[in-house]
């Protein structure tokens, strides 16, 4: 067994083992759909439950058919693609590092995610036993340009991100709008 066909089997199982995990726990995890429906339209998402199913769906499948080495390069560009929308709208306010809640982590998906499609599914695959390997540039470019506009689609469809500048109602400093309770703005964890 040639040890870049393991290499490339390996990453396929940790990134697909990694995107089922994320699908499953918006699925079935703390809040099931309706959390993460609503975790989605806070942050800017329209149709809550439409985008959990989605990313469910997506995620999963990815998973599936990255382990399964079957259509590696579109399989590539659906991580691209939420990883993208994940570190646009939840990650990137926070910075780079994973431990502030950055965007670090959904980046090295990503781009391990375009490697993929760069360098194929290797021999350990079905894309390989179907004789349907699409690597090189056409590999990348499709992992890489189908996951961004695939982000950018989605972005132009569904997310309309609240204006911070639209006043909520006229108060004094001491006082909440009627039938509203004063909330306490919270600073990021060191």
């Amino acid at each position: 067994m040639d040890p870049v066909d393991l290499a490339l089997m390996l990453l396929r199982l940790a990134v697909g083992g990694t995107m089922i995990a994320h699908g499953v726990n918006h699925w079935r995890g703390g809040g099931k759909i309706a959390g993460t429906a609503g975790w989605f339209e806070s942050l800017g998402l329209r149709h809550g439950t439409l985008q959990a199913w989605a990313s469910v769906v997506t995620e999963i499948g990815a998973g599936v058919l990255l382990i399964l080495g079957l259509i590696t390069p579109l399989a590539a560009a659906a991580v691209v693609s939420v990883m993208l929308v994940a570190a646009l709208l939840a990650h990137r306010p926070n910075g780079f590092f994973v431990f502030k809640d950055g965007w670090e982590y959904v980046m090295i998906l990503a781009v391990v995610a375009v490697v993929l499609g760069v360098t194929g599914p290797g021999t350990i695959s079905l894309d390989s036993a179907l004789d349907i390997v699409y690597d090189g540039w056409i590999g990348g470019a499709v992992a890489l340009g189908v996951g961004v506009l695939g982000t950018a689609l989605l972005l132009a469809a569904f997310w309309r991100p609240q204006r911070q500048d639209t006043p909520v109602a006229e108060t004094s400093s001491d006082e909440s709008p009627v039938g509203e309770s004063p909330v306490e703005e919270s600073s990021p964890e060191a």
